[in-house]
C-alpha cells in the first residue's frame, strides 16, 4: 500500500499539487474558526440547586432544605457525586453527573425531582438552579463607579439599579451568555419601616399593616362594555406608584377615624438585606458585575460579543458612569496564544536549521520544513472536525521535530542517494526514479517510526475525568499532526522531492559531508571500544537504569505545574461573626496597601460575602481580593511570581485580625468547583456532631502546621456564629393563647423584612417590604416586640377562684402583648455552616503547597496522621482537592503506559518480523528513561502527570532511531549472506567450509554493526536533534503558560539526549552479544 502511494504520487504530481492545496484552505479556514483558551475547562459536569431562605438559621437551613433536597435528587441517573453547604438564609446544592451525561438533560432531571420537593420546603423560600455554566465561565468581570468629580453624584443604591436594570439588562441578551450576577452597593427597596411606639398607640399589629399593604396595591382587568359601537376595556387601577401612595394606604379604621401606613411608619426608599459588597483600589465601596459564559460556548467569541455589548451600553449610561474590567480573561489567553505560537515558531526554525545543516543542501531543508505548516493545517482542520478546542495543553505538546521524522529519513535518502551517483544532470524521469528507488527502499521504517509515535498517543485518549480532559485533547491534536505529517510523507514529500530537488548530481563534498565525516571520525574509536566490551556496557546501562528507577523514587509528585494567570486573587478572612461594615473597612486598607507598596499592581477589587447568584457562597467575613498585575516584565518588587506572592502576604499580615493566602483566580476557582474547597489540598473529616467535627479539625491544624511546604491552613468555620435566640416559653404562649406561627410571622416580618407586593417605577420593579425601623433594630425592640393576642380579657388583682362573683380587681383588654411576655432572648452561639458530602456531614481542613511538591508533603502529613489522629467512633478523614487529583490520575497512567509499551513493542513485531530484533530496539526506552528522570532531577522539577505524557511521547520517538539502524543492518546482513553464499561455491572442501565460516562469522557481524552505524549516524543523529531541539524553546520558555509545558519537553530532551547516544553505542553491544549469523 505504502509503495503504491509512493509510485501515484510521483506519476501525478498535479493530483497531489491540488490536494496540497486544498489542505492549505481546509486548514486555513478550520484554524479561523478554531476556539482558543488558556487551558482546558476540567470542570465536572455540575448541576448547582441554590434555595434562598432569608429567615432561617444554618440548622434550620440543613433540616428543612438541604436534607430534603438532597434526599429527593439522591437516585437521579448517572449521578456520581452530591456536596452541599447550609448557611444561615442559603442553601446551595452541588450534583456532579457522569462526564458523558448531557447537561440539559440532567438539569431536566434536577427540575422534575424539585417540582415535588419545593412543595414541602418552608415558606418564604426560593429555589433555583445556577447557570449552565463552568469555572472557567466567569470571563468578564467588571465594576460600575462614577468617574472622578461625579462620587457625591450617585449613590450606591443608584450604582446598584443602574447594574441591575441597565447594565445587566442590556447584556443578558449577548449571545454566548449564560448570565448577569451583580455583587455589592444596595438593592433599592420601597421600604415601609414600622415604628413600635405608634404602633402601640394606634393599636395596631404587624400582621394588619402586612395585610393591608397586600390588599391596596394591585391593578385589576373588568372584561369590556360596548357603547355607541365602541368597545371599552375596564381597569381598575389600585398600584401604589410612589412613596406617598404608599402612605396613604389604610390600615384600619378606630372611631370613623382612619389609621394610615404613614401614621405608624416611615415610607422610605430602603434597599435589601446585604450578604456581601465589593471595594476597589482602597477608594471604597463600587459595584460590580459578572458575566458568566455559557458551558460549551466559545470563548473568543462570547467575549467579544460582550466587549461590543459593554461598548454599546457604556453609551446609555447616565453621564458620569463608566464601566471598568478587572478581570477580562482575554488578556490571559492571549499571553499564553503569544506563548504558544513563540515556542512553535523558534522550534520549527531551529528544526529547518539543523535539517539544512545536516542535510548540507537548502532544497532539501525547505521540503522537509515544508511538511510542518502542511501537517499543522491538517491537525487545525481534524480539531475543528472532531470539536478539539486550542489551548496551552492541546497545542503543548506539538514537536515539529517529531512531526517530520519520517519526511527526514526519505529526504535523507533520496539526497544520499542522489549524490552517490557519478556527477551528472538527471531528467524528470531519471529524477522520478531515483526518488521512488530512495522512498521505496526506507519507506518501511520511516512509515512503521510515524506509526509508532502515533499509536502511543492512543492509551492517552482513553483517560477519563480532569487528567482526560487535560490530556485527551493534547494527545488528539499530536495524533492529528502526526498522522497529516505521515500522510505527506507518503505523498507530498516524494512529489517535492522529485520536482524541488535539485537534478544535478554533484560529487564535492558540503559542508554537512565534513561535519557528518568529523562525527564518524569520532564515533568509530568509540563503537570500537563497544563493541569490544560489549558485556560491559550492557551492565552498565542496566546498572545506569536501576540507579535512574531509584533517583525517581526522589523526584516527588504534582498533578500539573500552576498555571502562571498573571493576576492574583487573595482569600482573605476575619474571625467569625465579624460584621459586612468591619470587612469593607478591612479590605480598603489592604487594597490601600497593596496599591501603595507594590507598583507591579493595576488595580484591587474585593469581593466580599456572597454575590447576588451564590455561586460561590461565601460568609461574609471571607474575601477574595483580585489583584489585577501589569506585565511580569515590568515588575521591580520582585522577579518571581512566586516571591512577590510570599512579599504580599507579608505585607497584609500586617493587618489586625486579618488572615490572607495568595493564589490565583481560576486556579481558586477550579479547586473550587471541582472539590467544594478553594486550596489545593484538603484533610476532610466525616462524622456527626459539629463540635467534634470542629476539635479534630483544629486538632488536625495543629499536626500539620510545621510540616515543610504546607502554606495557608484554613480550618472550615462551621461554629461559633454569634446569634441572638428567642426561646418560646410554651407555657405562656397557651396563657395568652399564641402559637408559635404567630411569633415567627411577626419577628420574621419586622427584622428579616417581608414582601408585601412590588413597586414599578416604569420597567424596573422594586420590592415593597416591610420591616422595622432600622434605628430601632437592637435587642430592647426585639423584647418589646408587640404580638397580637386577639381580644383577650386579662385580669388584675383578686379574682374569685370560682370566677363567679365577688370579683374585687381590674380588668384590661389587651390586643398584643411584647414578645418578653412569651420567650426569652438570650446570646448563644449557633453553627454558621454546615457541609454535606453525599448525605455525610464534613469538616474539611485545607492547605496550599509552597516550595515542595504535593505528593511529599502529603506523604509527610499522612505518616503524622497515621501515627497521632485517633479519631471517634463513626468519624473518618479522607483526602480531597489536588492530591486527589493526582492519586487518581497516577493511578490511570499506572494502567496507560505499560499498555503504550505493550503497542509499541507489537508494532516492533509487526514490523521487523521477529522477537529478538524487536527486543534490541525496544531496549531504547528503558535507556531514554533515564535520560527523562535525570533531565527532571537536574531541573528540579517533580514527576507531574505533564511529565508522565512526556514519557509516553518519548518512548514513541525513542524506537524510531532503533527501527532505522537495525534496518540497515539486516539489509547489510542480506548482502552479506548473498556474497557469503558467492564466495562458499569456490571453497570445494567442507572442511574448509566449516573453518571458514567459523572465522568469519564475527568479521561478517562486526563489519556489519560498524558499516550499518556509520551509515545511518546522519539521519540518527539527525532525527533526535530536530525532535528534540524542536522541544528547546518550550523547554526554556518563561512566557505565560510554559510552566504546564515545560516538564514535558525536558522529559522529551533529556530521554532524546540518553536513548541516541545509547542507541549509538548500547544497541550494537547488544547485537553482538545476541546475533550469531
Amino acid at each position: 500500500m505504502f509503495q503504491k502511494l509512493i509510485t501515484y504520487s510521483i506519476h501525478h504530481k498535479l493530483v497531489v499539487g491540488v490536494l496540497t492545496i486544498a489542505l492549505i484552505v481546509w486548514g486555513a479556514w478550520s484554524l479561523s474558526r478554531l476556539p482558543f483558551d488558556s487551558t482546558p475547562d476540567i470542570t465536572d459536569n455540575q448541576v448547582q440547586v441554590i434555595t434562598q431562605a432569608p429567615s432561617l438559621g444554618a440548622q434550620e437551613v440543613e433540616q428543612y432544605i438541604t436534607t430534603p433536597i438532597e434526599m429527593a435528587l439522591a437516585n437521579i441517573p448517572r449521578l456520581q457525586e452530591r456536596r452541599s453547604i447550609s448557611r444561615s438564609g442559603l442553601s446551595v446544592i452541588t450534583l456532579v453527573f457522569d462526564d458523558d451525561a448531557d447537561i440539559y438533560w440532567a438539569r431536566s432531571q434536577v427540575n422534575q425531582m424539585l417540582e415535588e420537593a419545593v412543595k414541602d420546603l418552608p415558606k418564604n423560600t426560593d429555589t433555583e438552579m445556577g447557570p449552565v455554566a463552568t469555572a472557567l465561565g466567569e470571563i468578564y468581570h467588571y465594576t460600575v463607579r462614577a468617574k472622578e468629580g461625579y462620587e457625591d453624584k450617585y449613590s450606591l443604591t443608584q450604582l446598584r439599579t443602574i447594574q441591575d436594570w441597565i447594565v445587566r439588562k442590556q447584556l443578558s441578551g449577548t449571545p454566548g451568555v449564560a448570565e448577569v450576577s451583580g455583587w455589592g452597593g444596595f438593592v433599592k427597596q420601597y421600604e415601609v419601616a414600622v415604628n413600635t411606639d405608634r404602633l402601640n398607640a394606634n393599636d395596631v399589629n404587624v400582621s394588619e399593616v402586612f395585610d393591608a399593604l397586600q390588599k391596596n396595591n394591585a391593578n385589576t382587568g373588568g372584561s369590556y362594555i360596548e357603547q355607541n359601537s365602541n368597545q371599552y376595556y375596564i381597569r381598575g387601577i389600585g398600584v401604589a406608584k410612589s412613596l406617598d401612595d404608599i402612605a396613604n394606604i389604610t390600615v384600619k379604621t378606630i372611631n370613623g377615624t382612619p389609621v394610615k401606613v404613614g401614621d405608624i411608619a416611615k415610607v422610605q426608599e430602603g434597599h435589601a438585606t446585604r450578604f456581601g459588597a465589593v471595594t476597589r483600589n482602597g477608594e471604597g465601596e463600587v459595584v460590580a458585575g459578572i458575566a458568566i459564559m455559557l458551558k460549551g460556548e466559545n470563548f473568543q467569541e462570547v467575549s467579544k460579543n460582550v466587549k461590543e455589548r459593554i461598548a454599546q451600553i457604556q453609551k446609555s449610561l447616565p453621564e458620569g458612569i463608566v464601566i471598568q474590567p478587572f478581570i477580562d480573561r482575554t488578556d490571559l489567553v492571549s499571553r499564553v496564544e503569544s506563548t504558544i505560537a513563540h515556542n512553535l515558531i523558534e522550534g520549527g526554525l531551529i528544526v529547518i536549521f539543523v535539517l539544512v545543516v545536516f542535510l548540507g543542501n537548502w532544497r532539501a531543508g525547505l521540503v522537509v520544513a515544508s511538511v510542518i505548516p502542511l501537517s499543522m493545517l491538517f491537525a487545525f482542520g481534524m480539531m475543528k472536525t472532531f470539536g478539539v478546542d486550542g489551548n496551552l495543553m492541546s497545542l503543548g505538546a506539538i514537536d515539529f521535530g517529531m512531526i517530520v521524522d519520517s519526511a527526514v529519513i526519505i529526504v535523507e535518502a533520496v539526497v544520499t542517494h542522489i549524490n552517490a551517483m557519478p556527477s551528472h544532470r538527471l531528467t524528470q524521469v531519471e529524477m522520478d526514479e531515483e526518488v521512488h528507488f530512495s522512498a521505496s527502499r526506507i519507506r518501511k521504517s520511516a512509515a512503521f517510526g510515524e506509526i509508532i509515535i502515533m499509536i502511543v498517543y492512543v492509551p492517552l485518549m482513553t483517560l477519563v475525568g480532569i487528567e482526560g480532559k487535560m490530556f485527551r485533547p493534547m494527545a488528539l491534536t499530536v495524533f492529528f499532526a502526526i498522522l497529516g505529517a505521515f500522510i505527506l510523507s507518503l505523498t507530498y514529500v516524494p512529489m517535492a522531492s522529485s520536482v524541488f530537488l535539485s537534478k544535478q548530481v554533484r560529487t564535492r563534498e558540503t559542508f554537512s559531508d565534513r561535519m557528518v565525516k568529523k562525527l564518524q571520525g569520532w564515533y568509530r574509536p568509540v563503537l570500537d571500544w563497544v563493541l569490544a566490551r560489549n558485556k560491559d556496557v550492557i551492565t552498565g546501562a542496566v546498572g545506569l537504569f536501576c540507579m535512574s528507577l531509584v533517583a525517581f523514587k526522589f523526584l516527588g509528585g504534582e498533578f500539573i505545574p500552576s498555571l502562571e494567570e498573571g493576576d492574583f486573587a487573595v482569600e482573605m478572612s476575619m474571625a467569625q461573626g465579624t460584621s459586612l461594615s468591619q470587612m469593607v473597612e478591612s479590605c480598603t486598607k489592604a487594597e490601600k496597601l497593596l496599591k501603595a507598596e507594590y507598583p507591579e499592581v493595576k488595580q484591587v477589587v474585593s469581593r466580599i460575602g456572597s454575590a447576588e447568584i451564590p455561586t460561590d457562597p461565601m460568609p461574609v467575613e471571607r474575601a477574595d481580593i483580585m489583584v489585577s498585575l501589569k506585565p511580569k516584565a515590568e515588575w521591580t518588587s520582585a522577579e518571581s511570581t512566586e516571591e512577590l506572592m510570599e512579599k504580599m502576604e507579608e505585607t497584609l499580615h500586617t493587618i489586625p485580625g486579618l488572615e490572607a493566602e495568595i493564589s490565583q483566580p481560576i486556579q481558586m476557582r477550579n479547586n473550587e468547583l471541582l472539590t467544594g474547597i478553594k486550596q489545593d489540598v484538603a484533610i476532610k473529616i466525616f462524622g456527626d456532631d459539629l463540635n467534634t467535627l470542629t476539635e479534630q479539625a483544629e486538632k488536625v491544624g495543629k499536626m500539620i502546621a510545621h510540616v515543610r511546604g504546607v502554606s495557608g491552613i484554613s480550618i472550615e468555620q462551621v461554629s461559633g456564629l454569634p446569634q441572638i435566640q428567642v426561646r418560646y416559653n410554651h407555657e405562656r404562649m397557651a396563657e395568652f393563647g399564641v402559637s408559635v406561627d404567630d411569633i415567627n410571622q411577626v419577628l420574621e416580618s419586622t427584622f428579616a423584612g417581608a414582601v408585601a407586593g412590588s413597586v414599578f417605577e416604569g420597567e424596573k420593579k422594586f420590592d415593597l417590604v416591610l420591616r422595622m425601623d432600622n434605628n430601632e433594630r437592637n435587642v430592647e425592640s426585639l423584647r418589646n416586640l408587640a404580638i397580637p393576642v386577639g381580644a383577650m380579657t386579662v385580669t388584675f388583682g383578686g379574682a374569685s377562684d370560682s370566677g363567679i362573683g365577688g370579683a374585687s380587681g381590674s380588668e384590661t383588654s389587651l390586643s398584643s402583648i411584647p414578645l418578653s411576655q412569651v420567650a426569652d432572648i438570650v446570646y448563644a452561639p449557633a453553627p454558621a455552616q454546615i457541609s454535606h458530602e453525599d448525605g455525610a456531614r464534613r469538616i474539611y481542613v485545607g492547605f496550599n503547597v509552597k516550595g515542595r511538591d504535593i505528593e511529599s508533603t502529603v506523604e509527610d502529613i499522612q505518616g503524622i496522621l497515621d501515627k497521632k489522629l485517633k479519631l471517634p467512633e463513626g468519624y473518618y478523614y479522607t483526602y480531597g482537592g489536588e492530591f486527589q487529583n493526582l492519586q487518581s490520575a497516577t493511578h490511570r497512567l499506572m494502567i496507560v503506559i505499560p499498555i503504550a509499551l505493550v503497542v509499541i513493542f507489537l508494532l516492533l513485531f509487526a514490523t521487523l518480523k521477529n522477537v529478538r530484533e524487536s527486543l534490541f530496539v525496544f531496549s531504547a526506552i528503558p535507556l531514554a528513561a533515564i535520560g527523562g528522570i535525570w533531565a527532571l532531577w537536574l531541573r528540579g522539577m517533580p514527576f507531574s502527570i505533564s511529565a508522565g505524557v512526556g514519557f509516553i511521547a518519548l518512548f514513541g520517538v525513542a524506537v524510531l532511531n532503533g527501527i532505522v539502524l537495525l534496518g540497515q543492518m539486516n539489509q547489510m546482513q542480506k548482502e552479506q549472506k548473498n556474497l557469503m553464499q558467492k564466495e562458499q561455491k569456490n571453497l570445494m572442501r567442507q572442511d574448509e567450509l566449516v573453518a571458514e565460516a567459523g572465522l568469519r562469522r564475527e568479521e561478517w557481524i562486526r563489519k556489519r554493526i560498524i558499516d550499518s552505524c556509520m551509515i545511518r549516524l546522519r539521519p540518527v543523529l539527525m532525527t533526535a536533534l530536530v525532535a528534540s531541539m524542536g522541544f528547546l524553546p518550550m523547554a526554556l520558555s518563561h512566557g505565560d503558560g510554559a510552566e504546564v509545558q515545560r516538564p514535558l519537553a525536558t522529559v522529551v530532551i533529556g530521554g532524546l539526549v540518553t536513548s541516541t547516544l545509547l542507541t549509538l553505542l548500547v544497541l550494537p553491544a547488544i547485537y553482538k552479544t545476541f546475533t550469531k549469523k
